[in-house]
């Protein structure tokens, strides 16, 4: 699909140094993607924000212990 867009013409040096040996196209679709996977990332993160409560959990007293607790109790482990 063909779209047309208007670009500064700074950005469009800076495009054309970083694309080298590659095309516009191949370049701007890779940033696109890149920029799409971080905006789709940041959604997801904001949707979970709040979704653990702030007390109420068995690590509360002593969050290091917990941690090596659970750490002790994964077969992966070696030692």
């Amino acid at each position: 699909m063909r779209i047309h867009i208007s670009l500064p013409g700074d950005l469009v040096e800076e495009l054309d140094r970083c694309a080298g040996d590659r095309s516009r196209n191949a370049v701007i679709c890779e940033l696109i993607r890149h920029g799409l996977d971080n905006e789709h990332r940041w959604n997801e993160i904001k949707a979970a924000l709040g979704a653990i409560e702030d007390s109420g959990h068995e690590w509360d007293s002593d969050p290091a212990e917990w941690v090596r607790r659970q750490r002790r109790g994964d077969g992966r482990r070696a030692g």
